[in-house]
């Protein structure tokens, strides 16, 4: 069998920002390609370029230079609308700090995604389909009985289960995870990583920022990030 085929490529990019007088430069041309159907894990240390590299594959923040394709798509090139979509419907994104809705309920913040994607009129068509999908993740993680709850009444595990959901809601062909188990004790993130690779085994596409080498070595390929470019890419043993 040969490999997968390339889903995001990224072609020298260079990311910098302005901090009062000072030009801090992140990323210095980086070079990486995920493959569809793979768990990738981007380690390095602080101020590496980590999240940095993760905001500009998924969309949220466009590169000083170079360029980053999603299936041949050139995200520079995409319409502010288009860049929406993809963030909406391609890309989930799971953060360290969950960022979810306190307002709403679990459900409602799992729901989330499929109501924006929608006008009025196309979510009142689909919310029965979304409601259905909404319940099957919820239950799938194991918070069906926290559905009506709010976030500030769960366990931070829960809290990124819940997160892990609205990432899944639109059924991404890209799963984004930004320190994911960052804020949590040892055993519960141990349980976010087993969703995880659940869910790379059932197909989905996976790349993961950490500073935690044991995070990293969950995943099938580890990307090492330094002073702004790629220093070393391995194969995980099994």
């Amino acid at each position: 069998m040969g490999e997968s085929p390339v889903m995001v490529n990224a072609e020298n990019v260079h990311k910098s920002y302005r901090m009062g007088a000072t030009r801090v430069v992140v990323l210095k041309g980086v070079d990486l390609a995920i493959r569809q159907g793979e768990f990738v894990a981007i380690v390095g240390a602080s101020g590496s370029g980590k999240s940095t590299l993760l905001h500009i594959l998924g969309g949220l923040d466009r590169p000083d230079k170079g360029v980053v394709q999603f299936q041949g798509r050139d995200l520079n090139r995409m319409s502010a609308r288009g860049l929406n979509k993809y963030r909406n419907e391609t890309v989930g994104f799971v953060f360290q700090f969950y960022h979810l809705l306190d307002e709403l309920s679990v459900w409602e913040n799992v729901v989330l995604p499929a109501m924006i994607a929608r006008s009025i009129p196309g979510w009142l068509l689909t919310r029965r389909q979304a409601w259905q999908r909404g319940s099957e993740l919820l239950d799938e993680l194991g918070l069906s009985e926290r559905a009506r709850h709010k976030p500030y009444q769960l366990s931070g595990g829960e809290r990124q289960r819940v997160a892990i959901g609205r990432a899944l809601m639109n059924q991404p062909q890209l799963l984004l995870a930004d320190e994911p188990t960052g804020n949590l004790d040892s055993a519960t993130g141990n349980g976010i990583l087993n969703i995880l690779e659940k869910l790379n085994r059932a197909g989905q596409t996976i790349v993961l920022v950490t500073h935690d080498e044991r995070v990293a070595h969950r995943a099938q390929r580890i990307i090492t990030l330094a002073d702004g470019r790629v220093k070393s890419t391995s194969r995980v043993e099994v």
